[in-house]
């Protein structure tokens, strides 16, 4: 590396000279990436090498921006490329992307060796992440390595060269959700729909300051949405605390890589069984969150249960589900995970909400402790590699006055648009649900606010169509000239509250 290379750099950043790189071709480089390995390899496993080379030539080329610039300031070269302190990621020279191409033979060895030499000068940030990719595999050949080298070689992914800045992390996502539809089943094991995603945070309304926890965090999608849904209402994400928990360590690699790429470098995510080793904890007891957000795998079996028995964290206060179905066994580990105002919003299979068993005394106790705010029947084949039927739960240990001793109930199974291999949320199915929960209220044919004595009649089963008859009708027209209504309606009692006030002031009586 010159430092003739360095001022051209620079000056051509500063003039503004540098190619800008789009977010559409940004999505179709990346999928060429996938077409490059196909056949070579799963396509399950497309995504831990395309990431990990994207990071790679993203971490090289911000590098050598910040070199350029540091030179620029300074004129001195040694701290331009050999300090790590000065740079957010330090790569060693031989760690540079354009070392790369000098490799014909052997390429994954030595992509293997440039990673974990990165790694090791960015332990703070990386300490097992890049070691976790092996590109030292059989099925990946000198020849498919070197094409994959070559087509990313044709991007520059500086800060200069983006066309907005968090290009990356959308194309991310972009990729992720294509990698699940052509991973099939396996897909649903990192990746939940973006839009039930956004369902999720929309119902928590995180904010700026917040404790988060995904303790099944996949790839990260949730903890992300978080922080968008925080950035787009003028608060700045950087002031989340962000930590998850994920058992596949190539999963828990990726999501890591996938919270950097979005600029999120404040995070905590551990690698690990949730139930059987929580590693989110601080001395002998779980962290405490402000909100809680998951989708667990649904109906899990051999959760861990012989562990679960002499759990030291005092989890399962509610009771131990059967070793068939781990689903409450999630969900009292995100109920002990919350601070004494902390809510959760969990996506679980319909069965808990009538299963008999072991799983009712526990729903009960859940119900009895006046956990429970709502429940969200969503519509069917919305996730990865499953038809079974699910919900959202959304429990509250601080519930508002007004909602305390009461559950919602939406049945919000015919809200979507049918696609042929997968089902699909849209924003107004969203927005109907959100304004719903928001309102609290009963609307005919799609949501009920049930007292807990009706539930305890009900024998605390909670199948939403023991308490909401959508007639087989979507509603959908007529859902939202309701929501529409019930606010003007609400606006029209807090004038009338304020007039009465106001009169019964200047009568000497308030």
């Amino acid at each position: 590396m010159t430092t003739e290379y360095l001022a051209h750099l620079y000056r051509e950043i500063q003039e503004g000279k540098q190619p800008v790189v789009t977010q559409q071709q940004l999505e179709s480089h990346l999928w060429e990436a996938a077409n490059i390995l196909r056949g070579s390899i799963d396509s399950s496993d497309y995504k831990i090498y395309i990431f990990g080379m994207l990071f790679l030539k993203r971490m090289s080329d911000v590098f050598l921006e910040e070199a350029a610039r540091i030179y620029a300031e300074t004129g001195d070269v040694r701290q331009a490329l050999h300090d790590p302190a000065a740079h957010q990621f330090f790569l060693p020279p031989d760690a540079l992307w354009g070392g790369l191409q000098q490799y014909r033979a052997q390429v994954g060895k030595q992509l293997n060796l440039i990673f974990s030499a990165i790694e090791k000068a960015n332990l703070d940030k990386l300490e097992g992440v890049l070691e976790t990719i092996d590109f030292d595999v059989k099925s990946l050949t000198d020849d498919t390595l070197t094409q994959l080298i070559l087509h990313f070689d044709k991007l520059t992914l500086g800060n200069s060269n983006l066309e907005k800045p968090d290009i990356l992390g959308d194309a991310y996502e972009y990729l992720v959700a294509q990698f699940a539809d052509d991973a099939g089943k396996k897909g649903g094991e990192y990746y939940t729909p973006h839009k039930v995603v956004q369902l999720l945070v929309e119902l928590l309304n995180p904010e700026a300051g917040m404790m988060i926890s995904d303790p099944t965090c996949g790839s990260g999608g949730m903890l992300i949405e978080c922080a968008k849904h925080v950035e787009h209402r003028g608060g700045q994400a950087r002031r989340l605390t962000l930590h998850g928990q994920e058992k596949n360590m190539n999963t828990w690699a990726i999501c890591k890589l996938n919270l950097l790429l979005h600029g999120l470098l404040d995070h905590q995510i551990e690698l690990g069984d949730t139930i059987r080793a929580p590693k989110l904890v601080e001395a002998d007891r779980l962290k405490q969150y402000d909100l809680v957000i998951a989708n667990p795998p649904f109906s899990l079996k051999n959760w861990g249960l012989e562990a679960a028995k002499e759990d030291p964290y005092g989890r399962f206060v509610y009771g131990l589900p059967s070793n068939s179905y781990g689903d409450y066994a999630f969900v009292q580990h995100m109920v002990a995970s919350l601070n004494p105002h902390g809510k959760l919003a969990v996506v679980m299979p319909n069965g808990v909400l009538f299963r008999g068993g072991q799983e009712q005394p526990i729903r009960k106790e859940l119900l009895e402790a006046d956990l429970f705010e709502a429940v969200i029947a969503l519509p069917p084949n919305l996730f990865f590699g499953t038809g079974i039927p699910a919900s959202i739960l959304v429990l509250s240990k601080h519930k508002p006055a007004a909602r305390r001793e009461k559950v919602l109930l939406i049945q919000a199974t015919n809200g979507f648009q049918a696609r042929k291999n997968q089902n699909f949320l849209r924003e107004e199915d969203l927005q109907n649900i959100v304004g719903a929960y928001q309102q609290f209220q009963d609307l005919p044919g799609y949501c009920k606010v049930a007292s807990l004595d009706e539930i305890r009649r009900q024998d605390y089963n909670l199948n939403i169509s023991r308490y909401v008859d959508s007639g087989g009708q979507s509603g959908r027209v007529d859902l939202e000239q309701a929501i529409l209504n019930l606010r003007r309606l609400e606006a029209e009692r807090e004038e009338a509250t304020a007039a009465v006030y106001s009169y019964l002031k200047e009568l000497g009586l308030s």
